[in-house]
């Protein structure tokens, strides 16, 4: 980290030191060593290590407290949604199959319910959305970047359709969440557009019970995909119920 301007230096420590806390290279409850000590192990000044402990400290990873030093924190204290926090988390193989789930998960709470909001709410603009977003992703079905690209606009489309200033403010973290689950669903898009089309057919129609269940449908099939797949299947408990009250 010689080399680069300051915030270059504070980028790179900040993804050396939040990468070591959420892989387990620095366990739970560790209280890092001093300033200095930490300004010549990753070769900064301590100006750059106070202000990446900042970064730290606000996404949840770090507590500074008088006495007690700049300490780790448990991982339910961590911004798990978070861009970079869940880019640290990825390995290898992509990201914890629990965690997966988990995220999937917080998708079958807001977003059938956002598109039944949307089947009342959705003014003529933002059914023009939806509809682009959808054509989008059909013309996009043999390039995955636009499939992927058109599909996250596709369900913050939706999300703005509600016209819920709080449910608008999900946007980021939606958007977080779809980035981490295309890794396992861009393989087998084509097969739910169906479902997708269908929601759009149902918030067109002001029909908020369709358009939650449409929701649900895509959700489904996400979720299906996920459990048939030979990486993800074996560490997921296959009774565990969803947040829809069904055994996958």
């Amino acid at each position: 980290m010689q080399r680069g301007s300051k915030p270059g230096k504070i980028g790179a420590m900040v993804a050396a030191l939040g990468a070591a806390i959420v892989r387990g290279e620095i366990a739970s409850g560790t209280v890092l060593p001093a300033e200095p000590e930490l300004a010549e192990r990753y070769g900064v000044g301590r100006s750059v290590v106070r202000e990446a402990v900042k970064t730290l400290v606000a996404k949840g990873l770090l507590t500074v407290r008088p006495r007690h030093g700049t300490q780790v924190r448990p991982q339910h204290d961590w911004t798990l949604l978070d861009r970079e926090v869940l880019g640290w988390m990825r390995s290898e193989d992509g990201l914890d199959r629990d965690l997966l789930l988990a995220l999937e998960e917080t998708r079958e709470i807001i977003e059938p319910e956002a598109a039944a909001l949307a089947a009342i709410r959705a003014t003529p603009e933002d059914l023009a959305r939806i509809r682009a977003a959808l054509a989008a992703m059909e013309a996009g079905q043999d390039d995955p970047q636009a499939a992927i690209a058109a599909d996250k606009r596709f369900h913050l489309a939706i999300l703005d359709a509600t016209n819920n200033p709080i449910l608008r403010s999900f946007r980021g973290a939606i958007d977080t969440i779809l980035s981490a689950m295309f890794d396992f669903t861009v393989d087998v898009f084509a097969g739910n557009l169906a479902n997708h089309a269908a929601v759009v057919d149902a918030i067109a129609a002001g029909e908020p019970e369709q358009a939650r269940q449409a929701m649900r449908q895509v959700l489904g099939y996400t979720r299906g995909h996920m459990l048939s797949n030979p990486a993800l299947a074996g560490g997921i408990n296959p009774n565990q119920k969803t947040a829809l009250g069904e055994t996958p």
